[in-house]
């Protein structure tokens, strides 16, 4: 692919809402792709300004917690970089994590919330449960760090403390991956520090773990995610069924439309629609997956995003790039 880029003052728009043959809404964004190089090959918006990568962040926090000298593998360390759905093996593995390290539910600081996943909410309703800490979808993650300060005597109750000794290994993590630095720190949604770097920052951060060395605390990170998808999202969710069927890719979303992406040879793609409509995120992705390169079926699964009137389909989101 021959490198472009397009800055504007008014992002393009990535995606539209088309209803019975009308252009009804329009979701405008910023979007970079990556070359196996490392050079930029396509720049849409201003992927160069800063944003808050939300959950895409997960990989670089648990990386942290290796490097804080927490031995986790498998799924454990799958789902200490995860935005888990909420599912039963979701929650029973947060469970045995913490008992396993002497915590319990109670020590998380994630706030209260239901299941991420729709159908899981409602059963999770219907089964006559509360919000709870354990089920935020953050709680794994939080988990894994709680489990790193207690290994190392940090302090448990100010652990999102941007401060405290592991947060302050977050941030060189996500400083080393994305290879800029971290100029605001700000408040993520469960509660821990969020660092703001830019979209090529992001998708240079991922290309970082998808190309690491196998022993390395990100080759580690990359391993797990990739052996364990459904750990890092769940059954019914785009980053599991991308990683189960691109071999080696690494995939992670984020709230507010951030989705990162990159591959064993060291392609990789970030992007934000800026009124973080995550209803737009498929149909994005699986244009920004086939100018990647990626030619799988999944590509069309991820992308489909049809509007319905009634019980028809009368219309899509649609990628405009």
């Amino acid at each position: 692919m021959t490198a472009v880029s397009s800055t504007s003052p008014i992002p393009p728009v990535l995606a539209e809402v088309v209803r019975s043959g009308f252009v009804e809404g329009r979701h405008r964004g910023s979007l970079v792709v990556l070359a196996a190089d490392g050079s930029v090959e396509l720049a849409l918006g201003d992927p160069a300004a800063l944003v808050f990568p939300r959950s895409s962040n997960k990989p670089m926090q648990a990386a942290a917690v290796l490097r804080a000298g927490l031995d986790l593998s498998g799924e454990r360390l799958a789902i200490a970089a995860a935005s888990h759905s909420g599912e039963g093996f979701h929650l029973d593995l947060v469970r045995t994590m913490l008992a396993e390290h002497g915590l319990t539910p109670d020590d998380l600081q994630t706030p209260p919330d239901l299941p991420l996943d729709a159908a899981e909410a409602e059963a999770y309703l219907a089964a006559g449960h509360i919000r709870e800490r354990l089920t935020m979808n953050c709680s794994g993650k939080h988990a894994a760090m709680l489990a790193a300060c207690k290994l190392n005597g940090w302090d448990l109750a100010g652990y999102l403390d941007p401060a405290h000794p592991l947060q302050r290994l977050v941030h060189d993590c996500v400083e080393s991956a994305a290879g800029e630095p971290v100029s605001v720190v700000g408040t993520d949604g469960c509660g821990a520090p969020l660092m703001a770097i830019s979209l090529t920052g992001l998708a240079r951060a991922f290309r970082t773990f998808a190309t690491a060395e196998a022993g390395s605390p990100e080759g580690r990170v990359a391993a797990a995610m990739r052996a364990h998808p459904e750990y890092v999202a769940g059954t019914r969710r785009p980053d599991t069924w991308l990683m189960r069927e691109v071999p080696g890719a690494l995939s992670k979303m984020g709230a507010e439309a951030v989705q990162a992406v990159a591959l064993p040879d060291g392609r990789a793609l970030a992007f934000k629609v800026d009124d973080g409509a995550i209803r737009s995120l498929g149909p994005i992705l699986a244009r920004a997956l086939q100018l990647l390169g990626v030619d799988s079926p999944v590509v069309d699964r991820i992308g489909r995003a049809p509007l319905l009137g009634g019980a028809a389909v009368v219309g899509e989101i649609r990628a405009m790039f």
